[in-house]
């Protein structure tokens, strides 16, 4: 006699069983994980104010696109000089008044590397308030 084999259904449904095991996992990781992200960083803001006001006249160092240093102290005395002479005399400014601005103005030709080693020479003659000067460009933005 022979045997019948019963036919069996094909079931076309999906197991999910093993998806909720991963996503419980992921989860379980995430709950563990997120308090110890560190989402930022604590800073304090400074308040705002009224505008600063200039009690005195900065120094200001320009800097002319051939390279050369000029110094133009608060009197409006002008004068061109080396490297050395320019940090000894800002380092004898400072020295007298630790709050003075130093400004620095370089034509628009003149080389970045002048204008960089301007900084670095400020920052040796312990010059602690350093800015840049600049004009705005009138023929764009209209």
């Amino acid at each position: 006699m022979a045997r019948m084999r019963k036919r069996r259904k094909v079931v076309s449904d999906i197991n999910v069983v093993p998806y909720i095991d991963v996503m419980l996992v992921l989860l379980l990781i995430f709950m563990v994980t997120a308090p110890l992200m560190n989402l930022g960083v604590e800073i304090e803001l400074p308040s705002g104010g009224p505008p600063l006001e200039q009690k005195e006249e900065p120094l200001m160092v320009t800097i002319d696109k051939t390279g050369a240093y000029f110094l133009t102290k608060p009197d409006g005395e002008r004068e061109a000089m080396s490297e050395a002479v320019l940090q000894k005399q800002i380092a004898a400014i400072v020295a007298q008044n630790p709050k003075v601005n130093v400004l620095i103005a370089a034509d628009h030709e003149a080389n970045f590397g002048q204008v960089y080693r301007a900084m670095a020479l400020l920052t040796e003659a312990n010059a602690k308030r350093i800015a840049f000067m600049s004009q705005p460009d009138k023929g764009k933005g209209k």
